[in-house]
């Protein structure tokens, strides 16, 4: 039996009209008058996150952490938000990954979360802190057991020789995190981004987009500033 043709790859004119094609903001959009926002963010993201999740937003908590190398190029990844409270936004990983080692060398990152429910955005910039090794502890086994496995395979970040070892691998691990539910994976740490800047983001299907943004002042106070689109 003669085997289908392989679909011809795209050119880059399909891919343009495709782009193009592409449309954003067509539902209803709530509505955003920074006179009524808090004097702090928490506040603010605390309701953005529960409208977002009344509004059927998928995985609200996936957020970007964009980080810096060594040579000081810039490194971003999705993960998930682990907490926010007045320390500042938390996420975990192991501290021996990629991003874990740039964030020993620059203690400095930048989160983005987008919800295109409401079309919304909130930017989050600060320096990075390590959590303590109790709260590393308790952040792993508060988790799933697919979350505790995630943990315990593997050296997240180095290289892996083949998708049968990393499948080898990743059964174990599961079989240990039923079998160990408080087994410890050394390397998880949680940290904690605490906000020097946060910019919340409220699109507008005629692009008057409102930013609000929340800069970190003396004494702890927040200075509040409207931001051109």
């Amino acid at each position: 039996m003669n085997e289908p043709d392989a679909p011809a790859p795209s050119s880059p004119t399909d891919f343009t009209g495709l782009l193009h094609a592409q449309r954003v903001w067509e539902s209803e959009l709530p509505s955003f008058d920074p006179a009524t926002a808090p004097d702090a963010p928490l506040p603010l993201f605390h309701a953005w996150f529960a409208e977002a999740v009344a509004a059927g937003q998928v995985e609200p908590h996936a957020m970007s952490l964009a980080t810096a190398d060594a040579d000081g190029l810039p490194d971003v990844r999705t993960l998930l938000l682990h907490g926010a409270d007045g320390r500042g936004f938390h996420f975990a990983s192991h501290a021996t990954s990629a991003k874990g080692h740039q964030i020993a060398a620059r203690p400095y990152a930048a989160l983005g979360f987008y919800w295109p429910a409401q079309g919304r955005q909130v930017r989050v910039r600060g320096p990075v802190a390590r959590c303590t090794p109790a709260e590393s502890h308790a952040d792993l086994h508060a988790r799933s057991t697919g979350a505790l496995a995630a943990a315990l395979t593997g050296a997240q970040s180095e290289a892996v020789a083949s998708v049968a070892e990393l499948h080898r691998a990743a059964d174990a691990a599961w079989e240990r995190a039923r079998a160990e539910p408080d087994a410890e994976a050394p390397t998880w740490t949680r940290y904690v981004v605490e906000p020097a800047e946060v910019e919340f983001f409220q699109g507008d299907a005629r692009r008057r987009h409102i930013r609000l943004r929340y800069r970190r002042a003396g004494g702890g106070e927040w200075a509040r500033e409207l931001l051109w689109p």
